[in-house]
């Protein structure tokens, strides 16, 4: 098994994944479906986090007790997990431009490569991440600042080269577009081929660098938005994921325990051996992937990155019809 789900807390591990599940799509349907929801979830809230975490940091410098005790400062103190919050609210911010056309900004053609850009930069935030614990811990195990043990190798190394190609199986970089009703932006050439090698990788990453969160951010967290995308949104799914993403990334950093020190705490089985098994999925799966698109572009006579590949496809297709 990849995660340690059985014993005294097991039906507390799978009632906390689904109810993530679940609330992740249902944050998600609000703050897509109406421009207020979208201003509330990614700049108001934000905007008082931010305070909060500074009150606190500043607080924690100064010697305050209540700050140093403090559930976000002793849990949730690595890099990534600030980078991560606001690059993918940023993203956030940035898509709800693109379909409300706000500002000239938002109606630029130059802008419609910004989902493309800040999806690359979210990736190598987690790259950087995947390398760092190959080099501090490579051949053995280290403790992050979290005080997790995570092993480090080629597991590490793979996954990160994974990463790297999942950023080139983005196409069509300017095929944005606005939904009919402004509930979404959409971007049809984002289909299956990419979802799933960036599903993959992305799982892989958690799995590796994030043991003890991995059960959510890894499972519930990818799959929110896959099957909204599949289901009943379809060509949203970088919408989805960013907004989801983004909801989770403030949840996480405000209440840690429900991670990591609870019963729906859960841990993967943390064993290199595993971890190499997945990373080379990962890595296989994003070979397979740009393959496929070059193939495709080549077919075709397009540049993959400055054109649309999947014209005629029924993901693209039936992501289009939804545009306005």
């Amino acid at each position: 098994m990849l995660f340690q789900v059985y014993g005294d807390n097991a039906v507390y591990q799978w009632i906390g994944w689904i109810l993530v599940f679940c609330c992740l799509i249902g944050a998600n349907e609000l703050a897509r479906r109406t421009k207020t929801g979208g201003v509330v979830a990614f700049l108001v809230i934000p905007a008082i986090l931010t305070v909060y975490f500074i009150t606190i940091y500043t607080a924690a410098a100064m010697g305050a007790e209540w700050a140093l005790n403090n559930p976000t400062y002793v849990h949730m103190t690595s890099w990534f997990h600030y980078a991560k919050l606001y690059a993918a609210t940023i993203g956030c911010i940035g898509f709800m431009a693109l379909k409300y056309k706000w500002g000239s900004i938002g109606k630029s053609h130059w802008f419609k490569c910004f989902p493309f850009v800040i999806v690359a930069i979210n990736i190598l935030i987690a790259v950087v991440s995947d390398f760092e614990s190959a080099i501090r811990g490579w051949g053995g195990t280290w403790i992050s600042t979290e005080g997790v043990t995570l092993y480090g190798g080629w597991h590490n190394v793979f996954n990160g080269l994974a990463g790297i190609l999942n950023i080139f199986c983005m196409t069509g970089w300017f095929g944005i577009y606005a939904s009919k009703k402004k509930d979404d932006m959409l971007w049809p050439d984002m289909t299956w081929v990419f979802i799933v090698a960036y599903d993959l990788w992305n799982f892989c990453y958690t799995y590796n660098c994030l043991p003890t969160h991995s059960w959510y951010c890894g499972l519930a967290l990818l799959l929110a938005p896959t099957v909204a995308n599949f289901f009943w949104n379809k060509g949203g799914w970088i919408q989805n994921r960013a907004f989801t993403l983004a909801i989770w990334c403030m949840f996480a950093q405000v209440f840690p325990m429900f991670q990591d020190y609870s019963v729906f705490s859960t841990q993967s089985v943390n064993n290199p051996n595993v971890n190499l098994v997945v990373s080379l999925i990962a890595l296989v799966a994003n070979v397979l992937a740009l393959g496929y698109i070059l193939i495709r572009a080549k077919k075709q006579g397009v540049n993959p990155w400055m054109q649309e590949v999947f014209k005629g496809t029924k993901d693209f297709q039936q992501a289009i019809a939804r545009a306005a």
